[in-house]
């Protein structure tokens, strides 16, 4: 794929995941959980990560929280989305590259989900200096069970529609 292509792309790719961010904050969730999200926009990490690669993933995860902090400017939101998108994306990457035979998306995305929640529980321990914040995590991750298998399955539609849909497009990458 031409450098300009695929740079437009992973362009598009923030977009999406940046409008789905936005799009998940304005969804109210049934459960009265502070800091719980549908992680809809971990779809799109996850895609990127599939198609393109651990690189272009993660900046897709980074660029994401930061224009998402630029929009919204809360700062404190952006320490604890940067930490949770560079932890889950390195965690869904390695769990895809070392485990697939073992996990499907479903399976990577829910390792990603519970991965954002330790790393964003773990913000919140470190900067309120308060060990007992880890008893939320359970919680968390319970929720991101649910959420990241909805996300893996999403993901394995989209990722095999690209790939019916653009075969010249990502034949050409390798």
């Amino acid at each position: 794929m031409k450098k300009l292509n695929k740079m437009i792309f992973v362009s598009i790719l923030v977009s999406i995941g940046l409008a789905l961010s936005v799009l998940e904050s304005a969804i109210p969730l049934p459960i009265a959980m502070p800091g719980a999200r549908l992680g809809l926009s971990n779809m799109v990490v996850l895609v990127t990560l599939i198609v393109f690669g651990f690189k272009d993933g993660i900046k897709v995860a980074m660029l994401k929280s930061t224009v998402l902090m630029l929009i919204t400017g809360s700062i404190s939101s952006f320490i604890y989305s940067i930490s949770g998108a560079i932890l889950s994306c390195i965690m869904m990457y390695l769990s895809h590259r070392y485990l697939s035979n073992v996990f499907s998306l479903i399976g990577v995305s829910i390792i990603g989900a519970v991965f954002h929640n330790f790393a964003q529980v773990s913000v919140a321990c470190f900067m309120m200096k308060n060990l007992r914040i880890y008893s939320y995590l359970p919680f968390l991750m319970l929720m991101g069970l649910f959420t990241g298998y909805f996300v893996g399955l999403a993901s394995i539609y989209i990722v095999d529609n690209l790939k019916r849909n653009f075969r010249a497009v990502f034949e050409r990458q390798r």
